[in-house]
């Protein structure tokens, strides 16, 4: 059979102009091992993207499939009102030992956008059900992302995304965000007293009396092409949240579970959200699972007499899926046994140490910016003025074409290339990746 055929005549694929499909057609994956993908015609590829983030501790974990295997065997759905199952309960026990501190009630859902959903619900509900009902707005970042919903798409600043969908989006407080490689003060992010702050601040002044919650993806602006900034602006927006009555909502949901070199990126702080997003690295990139996080506060204004009509009735049909429950305990069981923070914190420094050998010094690498594994080099036209390429060139389109080709999975973010791998990643196939995308940029560039 035509496989690639028979994809192009039923499938829709996600995130495409699926007319670029006539040119690079779908590659169709037969299996997975690690950090490598394996095509139906036995090619090899280097997955160093971790499959949208989300593939965790490596392609066909053995101790992840046994999990799964063995739940199977006990219980695969049940409905989760009302009803539970000791899978779900272990996993809130065990992620208690890692989040930061006050977090501590779990709702359960199924993709990271629902998560975002239940969040800004929740603040919202929580503002009204304890006597300001005026806070019904919501700030966010620019270039901020969190998720293709219609909320989720209200609260990030993605235009590609929501442009055409702004008739019936909700009105957000977009502030301006960290851009520390191109810092309108002119500061450096590691040395900087986050002299950005100051749009915050105007926001805050401007509208926090009106405002439910801040939401904000901490340390690394995932879809705006890995934006780094500092832990000390979260601090400061937490401080700003505190002043103003605000909500500060942390969506994890592509730095958590280790990205960023510690298992939140809030952990780089002395501060805690009212509110975390969790999904992608959850369950090791294996089952559809996210989990939104409160605090015991906002948890206890929906606590009353079901007749005061105060429960937060929001549910999907596969929350606290048992099978997805019993991958993520597989994940924090491997996590903490194989020490997997502490390897992979070993392997970032290796990692980033080879790339910037490899490409610092290219008159087109404007910066590799990195935390943890991951890993973002930013393409420019001109190295000494910043100045990008023109947008309509794809230059990364480009180099993630040529990059499949030598058997390589990029996928840029505009013309920002980026590894971001299994923690779980080795030297050799570091290595290797690094030639590869070494090699596609010299064909393009």
């Amino acid at each position: 059979m035509d496989w690639v055929a028979e994809d192009l005549r039923y499938v829709w694929h996600p995130c495409s102009q699926m007319k670029d499909y006539e040119e690079l057609k779908p590659i169709i994956i037969e299996r997975g091992h690690g950090s490598y993908l394996y095509d139906n015609t036995g090619k090899e590829y280097i997955d160093i993207i971790s499959s949208w983030w989300a593939n965790l501790l490596g392609h066909t974990n053995q101790r992840i499939n046994d999990a799964i295997k063995t739940q199977l065997d006990t219980l695969e759905h049940v409905i989760f009102a009302n009803l539970s199952h000791r899978p779900a309960i272990t996993l809130c026990q065990e992620l208690m030992k890692v989040l930061p501190p006050g977090l501590c009630k779990f709702h359960f859902n199924d993709n990271g956008s629902g998560a975002v959903e239940v969040a800004l619900k929740m603040a919202f509900q929580y503002h009204y059900q304890t006597g300001h009902p005026e806070r019904q707005k919501f700030m966010c970042l620019t270039e901020g992302y969190h998720g293709e919903t219609i909320g989720a798409l209200s609260v990030g600043s993605m235009d590609a995304f929501s442009k055409i969908y702004k008739p019936m989006m909700m009105d957000s407080f977009h502030v301006e965000a960290p851009d520390c490689y191109r810092c309108p003060y002119g500061k450096k992010r590691t040395s900087c007293q986050c002299e950005c702050i100051e749009a915050a601040e105007k926001m805050f002044a401007a509208h926090g009396h009106e405002t439910a919650a801040f939401i904000l993806e901490p340390l690394v602006q995932g879809c705006a092409g890995m934006r780094i900034y500092p832990p000390l602006y979260l601090e400061k927006i937490r401080a700003l949240c505190d002043d103003y009555g605000v909500l500060l909502i942390a969506d994890e949901i592509a730095t958590g579970f280790g990205r960023t070199g510690k298992m939140f990126a809030f952990n780089y702080t002395k501060v805690s959200p009212d509110i975390m997003t969790l999904s992608k690295g959850i369950t090791g990139g294996y089952m559809p699972m996210s989990v939104t996080v409160t605090t015991q506060q906002i948890y206890d204004a929906f606590y009353d007499d079901y007749s005061k009509g105060k429960a937060f009735l929001h549910s999907h049909t596969y929350a606290g899926n048992p099978v997805a429950c019993s991958a993520a305990l597989a994940v924090q069981q491997i996590m903490r046994e194989d020490h997997i923070l502490e390897k992979a914190n070993d392997m970032a420094v290796y990692l980033h140490g080879a790339l910037e050998d490899a490409l610092g010094k290219h008159p087109h690498v404007g910066e590799i910016r990195h935390i943890g594994l991951i890993n973002a080099i930013e393409l420019v036209e001109d190295r000494p003025s910043k100045r990008p390429y023109p947008s309509q060139q794809r230059l990364g389109y480009a180099i993630y074409k040529q990059a499949l080709a030598d058997g390589l999975l990029l996928r840029p973010l505009g013309d920002v290339l980026y590894f971001n791998p299994a923690l779980t990643i080795d030297k050799q196939t570091i290595d290797t990746a690094i030639d590869r995308c070494v090699k596609a940029m010299a064909a393009v560039i």
